[in-house]
């Protein structure tokens, strides 16, 4: 269904907490889901940080996805 994430986002121990990180940079997800969350735009997000790709917003985006559905499984 969604976008395969996989390969996009990255844990790393020690790269900022073992936090999900985009490509092996040290954006997180939560960075990028942050950004969203407080009304920026895709484009203004691609344009403050330019080695991120529409495609690595889409990957934050189904990696939150993916977690929240583990999560409701999980709690039946």
């Amino acid at each position: 269904m969604g976008l395969a994430y996989q390969s996009l986002i990255t844990i790393e121990p020690g790269k900022r907490s073992g936090k999900p990180c985009i490509r092996g940079m040290r954006i997180t997800v939560y960075d990028v889901l942050s950004y969203l969350a407080a009304g920026m735009s895709q484009q203004e997000i691609l344009d403050d940080f330019p080695a991120l790709t529409a495609e690595d917003i889409r990957a934050c985006l189904s990696y939150a996805a993916d977690r929240e559905r583990q999560a409701i499984v999980a709690r039946v």
